[in-house]
C-alpha cells in the first residue's frame, strides 16, 4: 500500500511539473481521454469481471472487487502517470514544436509522436484528438495491464501467478479491443464529416 501512496504522489508532482509547460498551448490528451476513461469505468469493471471469472475460475464477489479495485487504481494512478512520462519524452524528444502537416509523415507524427500533447492545429483538431486517442491506447493498455497484474496478485495470493497474469492480460485485451472499436469509429466518423464531433 505504501508503494501505491508513493505512485500516487509522484504522479501528481510530475503532473505538476509538466502542466505549467504547456499551460498556454496545444491540446493535453489526458483531459480528454481520462474522463471517458471514467465514464466507461463501470462497464469494464463488468466486463473484465466475467472475463476474471472465467479464467481464475473465483466467485462473483472476488472477482468483482478484484476487477473494480484493480481497475480504479490503473485509471486514476495507472493511467495519468503514464501520459506525464508520455509528455516528458515528447517534450525532450523536441515534440514540442510545431512542425505542420504538410505531408503525411507529419501528419502521422503530430497524433503519435506528439499524441500525448497535441499541437493546436485548429482546423485539423476533429480528425487529430481521435486518432491521438487511438494511438494512446497502445500505452494505455501495456500501463493498465502492468498495474492490475500487480494489484490482482496482491490481493489473490493464492492462485498461480502465470494464470492471474493470463487472467488480467486477456481482461485487458477484451476491454481494450471495445475501446479500439469505439474510438476508430470516433475517427471514422469525424473524417468523414469533415467537422468537429466532441
Amino acid at each position: 500500500m505504501k508503494k501505491l501512496h508513493q505512485i500516487a504522489r509522484v504522479s501528481l508532482l510530475l503532473f505538476c511539473f509538466v502542466s505549467p509547460a504547456y499551460a498556454d498551448m496545444g491540446a493535453p490528451m489526458i483531459f480528454i481521454t481520462l474522463p471517458m476513461l471514467i465514464i466507461g469505468l463501470i462497464p469494464i469493471i463488468f466486463l473484465e469481471t466475467f472475463v476474471l471469472l472465467k479464467i481464475m475460475r473465483i466467485d462473483f464477489k472476488a472477482a468483482l472487487k478484484t476487477s473494480a479495485f484493480m481497475n480504479g487504481i490503473s485509471t486514476i494512478i495507472g493511467i495519468p502517470l503514464t501520459w506525464v512520462l508520455l509528455v516528458l519524452l515528447q517534450m525532450f524528444t523536441g515534440g514540442g514544436a510545431a512542425y505542420g502537416l504538410q505531408t503525411p509523415l507529419k501528419k502521422f507524427l503530430a497524433v503519435t509522436w506528439q499524441a500525448p500533447w497535441l499541437i493546436p492545429y485548429e482546423s485539423d483538431l476533429y480528425w487529430m484528438i481521435p486518432a491521438a486517442s487511438l494511438v494512446l491506447l497502445i500505452p494505455f493498455f501495456f500501463a493498465s495491464y502492468f498495474v492490475e497484474a500487480i494489484i490482482a496478485r496482491r490481493m489473490q495470493k493464492s492462485l498461480d501467478t502465470g494464470l492471474l497474469k493470463k487472467s488480467v492480460f486477456m481482461a485487458n485485451v477484451v476491454s481494450y479491443a471495445i475501446l479500439f472499436v469505439l474510438t476508430l469509429a470516433w475517427l471514422l466518423v469525424s473524417l468523414f464529416n469533415g467537422r468537429r464531433s466532441i
